[in-house]
């Protein structure tokens, strides 16, 4: 059930993808905007109207609620997200480097892609190259945070942290290009949704505690788990004496998945886990305006005469440093693991091909994810488009489809989840009505 979900989900994002981003043979040009066609011939994209900058930011959220699915679906089956992150990381730097030579370098406009690599704009590279660094920390701190301290807190934590600080940083980067009357109250809505968001898991795992109770089962490891038991990670299963696999919900499932999953979330410090959750927070509010610098150039950093970054170029030198930076952890990580996940070797990893086809469409789904929340941002201001913050959105309808999230589970927790899910969608209408204009230079 787990590959039929995700090839349908995969498809359904290939399919809106080439919906809104298609240039095919057939194309008119006369259909298509003034911000993407001139001299009868078809130039860089550029996206500089306010319908097309939403349209960009609902498909980036689709994209970003999306890959996380993927690799929780793996780290769930047991593949190490060391493993998983480094093909991740693979396909991830593949979709900037596509991007950039397709709508980066499409015709006559300029600056292009290709020309901007040889002028001497470093200090706008070096902030995408900061701004892919604080997003590599950010992510991979997530990935391991909510392992000491539970999704609750590290959700609540870090995702106010990127609307307060990212959303407040962009509006000033931006010169107050979005409405403030409408921006700000739409970050109101996000920070209630965070907090419905713990209230949610807070109480679905209080569901959960009462299943295995009312099983008899007070230590699932010891009493159900059959350590000697062979797995097979990639279908799903694993060590457990359970003739027949159980139902999504009840509390044999509960006790297989936290077997068979790679990083353990049993007898975790909460102190460092903490401390883990604020350096992701305070790294992942920064990596939008870090990119903001980086294509706009508000601080004057650049020489007199040098054009400022295109989107695409700095979303290239934005993904290196993201490749490097996770290449270079995930490897160290691999020797020396967090969380509970055992060790392994770069040897182990190229031999591990189970799941790789879906850390890989992982990889291509958040490139393309980020790129378009930039070409969004760029377009109608990176405050409104951190309205892409809002995965749950996504991320909730991936977790009941593919991991039978929150079934069995009490009236009290689906009642918050309606709630959680219906401030997420005041918030993301909020945030982008409060797009502005910041139109071509």
């Amino acid at each position: 059930m787990d590959d039929r979900a995700v090839a349908c989900a995969s498809s359904s994002l290939l399919t809106a993808c080439h919906k809104v981003l298609e240039f095919g043979p057939l194309l008119n040009l006369n259909t298509l905007p003034a911000s993407i066609r001139g001299g009868g011939r078809l130039k860089m994209l550029v996206i500089d109207d306010k319908a097309g900058a939403i349209a960009l930011m609902l498909a980036s959220l689709l994209f970003l609620g999306t890959w996380p699915a993927l690799l929780t679906l793996l780290e769930r089956r047991g593949r190490l997200p060391q493993h998983t992150y480094l093909d991740y990381s693979l396909t991830n730097f593949l979709a900037a480097v596509l991007i950039a030579l397709t709508f980066g370098q499409l015709g006559g406009t300029k600056p292009n892609f290709v020309p901007q690599l040889s002028q001497d704009n470093w200090p706008s590279v070096l902030f995408a190259m900061a701004g892919g660094l604080v997003l590599s920390l950010g992510n991979l701190s997530t990935q391991y945070a909510w392992a000491y301290v539970g999704l609750s807190v590290t959700e609540v934590i870090s995702c106010s942290m990127v609307v307060v600080i990212g959303t407040t940083l962009n509006y000033f980067l931006d010169n107050r290009i979005n409405r403030a009357e409408i921006l700000f109250p739409g970050v109101a809505c996000f920070l209630v949704a965070v907090i419905l968001g713990s209230a949610v898991h807070a109480s679905n795992a209080a569901d959960n505690e009462e299943k295995l109770r009312a099983s008899g089962i007070e230590e699932p490891s010891k009493e159900v788990l059959n350590k000697d038991a062979p797995k097979d990670l990639e279908n799903g299963a694993c060590g457990t004496n359970h003739a027949t696999k159980p139902k999504a919900g009840t509390a044999e499932f509960l006790i297989e998945l936290e077997e068979r999953r790679s990083i353990k979330v049993l007898n975790s410090s909460t102190f460092f886990g903490l401390g883990i959750v604020f350096f992701s927070g305070l790294c992942l509010s920064l990596f939008s305006p870090a990119f903001n610098l980086a294509t706009n150039d508000q601080w004057h950093a650049l020489p007199d005469g040098v054009p400022h970054l295109v989107v695409y170029t700095a979303f290239f030198y934005f993904s290196i440093s993201c490749f490097v930076i996770n290449v270079v952890l995930n490897i160290v990580l691999l020797y020396r693991p967090m969380a509970g996940a055992p060790k392994s070797s770069f040897r182990a990893y190229l031999k591990d091909w189970k799941g790789r086809q879906w850390a890989l469409l992982a990889g291509l789904i958040g490139g393309f994810g980020n790129g378009l929340q930039f070409m969004g941002g760029q377009a109608a201001g990176y405050a409104a488009a951190d309205a892409v913050q809002a995965l749950p959105l996504v991320s909730t309808f991936w977790g009941v489809v593919l991991f039978g999230e929150y079934r069995k589970s009490s009236r009290r927790t689906y009642i918050l989840l309606g709630l959680m899910l219906f401030m997420f969608v005041a918030a993301v209408a909020v945030l982008m009505a409060s797009s502005g204009h910041r139109g071509s230079k």
